[in-house]
């Protein structure tokens, strides 16, 4: 009886008689493995798919685990089950891993066909390059669409929108994560999850220190949630912990941080799309005295500096495809391969230093802050620190203009207009803010 109608071996599924030929299949997982990222392997099937079992026990499930184990490396933990049929057990295999290369008994192999070759010198060069390229983006997420948060790819769909840079409307979750390509059939992808649902494996951790080391924190954070509410969060976070002047003239007043606001945002929004989202290890922000560390893990491109990209000379390339292009359809990213460039750009005209790190784990773009300490020759300019938080800001200009605009507020607080939404939506569930009247003829009402 065979497994399924037709089955026979493939680049991703491979079939031994027994476990006797153990190593051998050892060697076809870590072939598939480069190839691949995921396949299937069956002990107690013939080659033309039919099972002819073999003695299966609780040992034998345990030896082929820790034999797969020990003798491949990067290390990976295979799904290891025994099954049955007509009467005949045998052993499935299932495994995937995302460090290729990987190697079996100390040599590299790669997939070709349903035959394992022993990789060259010259072949091996060409697969560690594409380490950082994983498939892990493109696997079945764990999450089903239901657990999507309509209403962020509601207001995605809508951005993109203004973007113009997709021609579709928001007519349910299924529809648009389809056209986004976020899913597989039925099936959320990660990025979708990642992307989406509230529930995911992403995490900021946000902290205030008092001095220039970690040694005394003044507020600690952790934030979790979809991808576009914790760049809000997060980008909201640092303009709160940094100093802002205002400066009093003819067209009003106006608020100035003493680092740049497209710079933040973009920092945050490239820690988050070019992330290694195989790792747990959590994306942080460090506010110290002197500078600001935005982090993320996932090592820059091999062969590359930072400094490629400033020059231009560096060209795109995506750990994280899918996310990077939903991100650009928003316009939360512009051109590819351009971030590093236009934070660099935005801090040099402000005269604001910034470093951009290659570290064993990860990578970390750091703002050094500068004090405010001169006043300015301007009419009646004044210089100043502003503590105030977001949402205070938000209230005191509704209150000196009941109806201002949603894009005026952004304006004038240098906030995201994702931002300012966020801001009043926490507002409006307090109780502390009302909209009267309609979205274009109305005004708010600050309660107090």
């Amino acid at each position: 009886m065979k497994i399924q109608t037709k089955l026979k071996e493939t680049e991703t599924l491979e079939f031994k008689k027994s476990t006797s030929e153990l190593k051998e299949g050892i060697i076809s997982i870590a072939s598939i493995l480069n190839k691949h990222g995921k396949g299937d392997l069956y002990f107690g099937v013939s080659n033309a798919g039919r099972v002819i079992g073999q003695d299966v026990g609780e040992k034998t499930i345990r030896d082929v685990s820790q034999s797969i184990s020990n003798h491949i490396e990067p290390r990976i933990f295979p799904e290891v089950t025994e099954k049955e049929s007509g009467g005949k057990k045998f052993i499935k295999v299932k495994f995937k891993g995302l460090e290729c290369p990987y190697f079996a008994y100390g040599r590299a192999y790669m997939r070709v066909g349903d035959e394992d070759r022993q990789m060259s010198a010259k072949e091996l060069e060409r697969l560690i390059p594409e380490k950082n390229k994983t498939f892990w983006e493109k696997e079945i997420s764990d999450k089903q669409v239901k657990d999507v948060n309509e209403e962020a790819v509601e207001n995605y769909i809508l951005n993109a929108n203004k973007a113009k840079r997709i021609d579709f409307k928001f007519h349910g979750i299924k529809p648009s994560l389809n056209k986004l390509g976020l899913l597989k059939g039925e099936k959320l992808l990660n990025a979708g999850e990642i992307l989406f649902c509230d529930e995911n494996s992403l995490e900021i951790q946000a902290a205030v220190f008092a001095g220039n080391d970690k040694l005394t924190f003044l507020d600690i954070q952790q934030f979790k949630g979809n991808l576009f509410y914790l760049l809000n969060k997060t980008q909201t976070y640092i303009k709160e912990h940094i100093n802002w002047r205002a400066e009093l003239g003819f067209e009003g007043r106006e608020e100035i941080p003493e680092i740049p606001v497209r710079a933040i945002e973009e920092a945050v929004v490239n820690s988050l799309c070019h992330r290694d989202y195989t790792t747990l290890k959590s994306n942080e922000v460090a506010v110290f005295k002197n500078r600001i560390e935005i982090y993320n893990p996932g090592q820059f491109p091999e062969g590359y500096e930072p400094k490629d990209f400033l020059t231009g000379e560096g060209k795109s390339i995506l750990r994280n495809p899918l996310i990077a292009n939903t991100l650009y359809l928003s316009k939360d990213i512009e051109k590819w391969a351009s971030g590093l460039k236009r934070i660099h750009a935005a801090c040099k005209k402000e005269k604001v230093p910034v470093e951009f790190k290659k570290l064993k784990d990860g990578f970390a773009v750091v703002f050094y802050r500068r004090m405010f300490k001169t006043v300015e020759k301007t009419v009646e300019k004044t210089v100043e620190k502003s503590s105030e938080k977001s949402s205070e800001k938000i209230l005191r200009l509704i209150k000196e203009n009941p109806g201002i605009t949603q894009e005026e507020l952004a304006k004038k607080t240098g906030l995201t207009r994702r931002g300012i939404e966020w801001n009043i939506e926490k507002l409006k569930k307090k109780n502390i803010l009302k909209r009267i009247g309609s979205a274009k003829g109305g005004y708010w009402k600050v309660v107090e």
